[in-house]
């Protein structure tokens, strides 16, 4: 089977894993309609591309936080990726929904979540798969300041969606912001990422990176986001997709081929560089 796109690792990930870890893997929150519109939304995003540009050198690098990468696209935090082929993390490093319920998902017996080690010994793994009490509700902005004063590396912050978190994370001294909804496995309802994204940069100012994930599934979509002022974008399912075809090399086809689009959109749009691409690139349809 040639796979050419994204949707080709997707199909082939629905047809041969067992049910139960497709649906995790694929599964959103309630109805799923955050889920959805992360990937309807970009089809609202036009783009107003220019003509007779010198596109013949192309530069796809970007940095993220002073360190070069081939192109802006990498891995989402994602869990139990073991579920989709045997090495799970070690390959792609070189909460539950209602199909979850349905299908009693448990973690293999092989498999650990190491900040929650001896806590599935039991039996009540009532709050969507997880045992009474495994997550801190008390959690708070205040609590990044604990965290600053453990490491000296970057604080990342995954899960802004708004302009007014945006502004906490800067105040409390995050260097980098991920726009997502955590692939509408939380809250449904919620905005698309792509939408969220205006208002965050806008926030920002400049004063921390932006990065999204969530609904990216082809290269131009990588350049709609970058348009709106994301540093880098992150692939959460489609990274699993690429574990469950061929593990480590299924991983690295669905990067390969996301950057070849890439390059491909920015040169049809008149784009030499990633510095050259800008908000005047697009525009949302009216419709």
């Amino acid at each position: 089977m040639a796979m050419v796109c994204l949707s080709d690792f997707e199909a082939y990930a629905k047809k041969y894993l067992p049910k139960i870890a497709w649906d995790f893997f694929a599964a959103g929150a309630d109805d799923c309609s955050t889920r959805d519109e992360n990937i309807l939304a970009y089809k609202r995003i036009r783009f107003r591309p220019r003509m007779l540009r010198d596109v013949s050198m192309m530069d796809i690098r970007t940095k993220l936080l002073g360190t070069e990468i081939s192109f802006p696209v990498g891995i989402a935090p994602t869990g139990f990726h073991q579920l989709a082929w045997p090495d799970g993390e070690k390959s792609t490093a070189r909460g539950k929904r209602r199909d979850d319920v349905r299908n009693g998902f448990r973690l293999p017996p092989h498999m650990k979540v190491k900040n929650l080690e001896g806590a599935f010994e039991g039996d009540d793994c009532s709050e969507y798969g997880l045992p009474p009490n495994s997550l801190d509700p008390s959690v708070t902005w205040n609590d990044i300041y604990w965290l600053r004063s453990l490491t000296h590396l970057p604080i990342i912050i995954k899960g802004i969606l708004t302009k007014e978190d945006a502004e906490l994370a800067v105040r409390h001294g995050v260097q980098g912001i991920i726009v997502s909804n955590h692939g509408g496995r939380q809250l449904d309802g919620g905005p698309a990422t792509i939408d969220a994204l205006v208002e965050v940069v806008e926030a920002v100012q400049g004063r921390a990176e932006v990065y999204l994930d969530g609904g990216i599934r082809k290269g131009s979509d990588v350049l709609k986001a970058l348009a709106l002022g994301a540093k880098c974008v992150f692939i959460g399912r489609p990274a699993l997709w690429g574990l469950a075809y061929k593990g480590e090399e299924g991983l690295r086809e669905v990067l390969r081929i996301l950057q070849d689009e890439f390059r491909l959109s920015m040169a049809l749009a008149g784009c030499a560089s990633v510095s050259e691409i800008g908000r005047h690139l697009v525009q949302f349809s009216k419709l």
